[in-house]
């Protein structure tokens, strides 16, 4: 994943819970699932769309 071990992404998890707290990051969380989720069906109209001319 990205070339992180266990122990950092648990690292990351930790400082990203101090930093934001347990409210915020269901929010934090649910808004980046979004934003990929987005750019995932972008990608995947602009690989459907590659021969044709715009």
């Amino acid at each position: 994943m990205f070339g992180l071990g266990w122990a950092e992404v648990v690292i990351i998890g930790v400082v990203a819970l101090l930093f934001f707290g347990p409210k915020k990051i269901p929010e934090i969380g649910s808004a980046l699932g979004k934003t990929l989720r987005g750019f995932k069906e972008e990608a995947k109209e602009d690989k459907g769309r590659e021969g044709e001319d715009i």
